[in-house]
């Protein structure tokens, strides 16, 4: 286990993109961050200068304003995710119930509202990537077996599920739940400490949002995804993952 120093260390060599419309307040992000020890930062004002940092940079973390001027933070986040499996907050000025929900439901990691302190700012963005890849584990990937090929092999330096010739992407949900599932192999991890790790305090009310993420699991690690026998439900207590030794 890395000790938190060379963990924070580590975390702050990440790229980060910052995608606003609003000059100042890309300036006001730019400097929270560089005051704190980021210096890996990439700004864009639109969609097109987004995806074009995307195309050419390893970036770890997005940050995006919903409303742009050519398009809106829910189309650049699609297209994002057809490059990256980075995590990503939205932020915007729109509070509204329905842009969150929609948001989070297409796989957005964090959702701030403006306008915000910087001190939460900075909270979330930190504590997101640890969440991401802060944890760290002994083995870099474990094999599930599998009749079609032989064994499906979970990487999780790569977040790739190889399955035959096949590499199917690991979303960094995903990635986060299978780290705890694994770090907890074989026994019952409870929904709430699984919320936890993923979604942090926030995770009240995100029993459903783990089901869907469950779902989408099993459809990458499981042979029959409607019959698992690797990543169970234990019913009123969590999920267990079983992988024999």
């Amino acid at each position: 286990m890395l000790d938190k120093t060379d963990d924070t260390h580590e975390l702050k060599n990440k790229k980060i993109l910052l995608v606003d419309d609003e000059p100042q307040l890309l300036t006001m992000l730019e400097q929270i961050l560089y005051s704190n020890g980021f210096f890996q930062l990439y700004t864009a004002k639109s969609c097109k200068e987004a995806l074009h940092i995307m195309d050419t940079q390893t970036i770890s973390l997005c940050i995006l304003d919903v409303n742009l001027p050519d398009g809106d933070g829910f189309y650049l986040f699609r297209k994002i995710r057809e490059l990256s499996p980075a995590p990503v907050i939205f932020l915007t000025a729109r509070g509204e119930a329905e842009d969150k929900i929609q948001g989070l439901t297409l796989g957005a990691d964090d959702y701030i509202v403006k306008p915000f302190l910087p001190k939460e700012f900075l909270l979330r963005v930190t504590a997101l990537l640890r969440r991401t890849y802060g944890n760290v584990i002994p083995e870099n990937s474990f094999s599930l077996p599998d009749s079609v090929c032989g064994t499906r092999k979970i990487h999780f330096d790569t977040a790739v599920v190889e399955h035959g010739d096949e590499e199917i992407p690991l979303t960094p949900k995903e990635l986060i739940l299978l780290k705890v599932l694994y770090g907890q192999k074989n026994r019952i991890v409870t929904s709430d400490a699984l919320t936890m790790a993923a979604w942090g305090d926030t995770s009240y009310g995100y029993e459903n949002t783990l089901m869907v993420h469950i779902r989408r699991l099993r459809q990458k690690i499981e042979e029959e995804p409607s019959s698992p026998k690797h990543l169970l439900t234990i019913k009123g207590l969590g999920y267990k993952l079983v992988v024999k030794s």
